[in-house]
């Protein structure tokens, strides 16, 4: 049991530790990109456009952490599917 809840403890760090540094090279990149276009010229502001783009994998990243295979609202769901089952039959 103590090494079941270790691995899942693993696999939450380690998906969260994930997060982090999508989200770091997230910032990090998009503000070498205003940067370069800073340096350009101040012209059209083509940044926005891998900035959103790229937003939006990072908010899909978000979502799957916290509602995705390992989380904590999984677990709840499936807890509450298994008391759901036994108390049918």
């Amino acid at each position: 049991m103590e090494n079941e809840l270790e691995t899942v403890a693993r696999k939450r760090v380690e998906a969260r530790a994930g997060f982090l540094v999508h989200l770091i090279m997230y910032l990090v990149m998009n503000a070498g990109l205003v940067t370069i276009w800073k340096l350009t010229g101040h012209g059209y502001p083509w940044f926005v456009w891998p900035a959103l783009f790229w937003g939006i994998g990072i908010l899909a990243h978000a979502v799957s952490l916290v509602l995705g295979p390992g989380s904590a609202f999984e677990r709840r769901a499936i807890d509450k599917e298994l008391r759901r089952l036994r108390e049918a039959h």
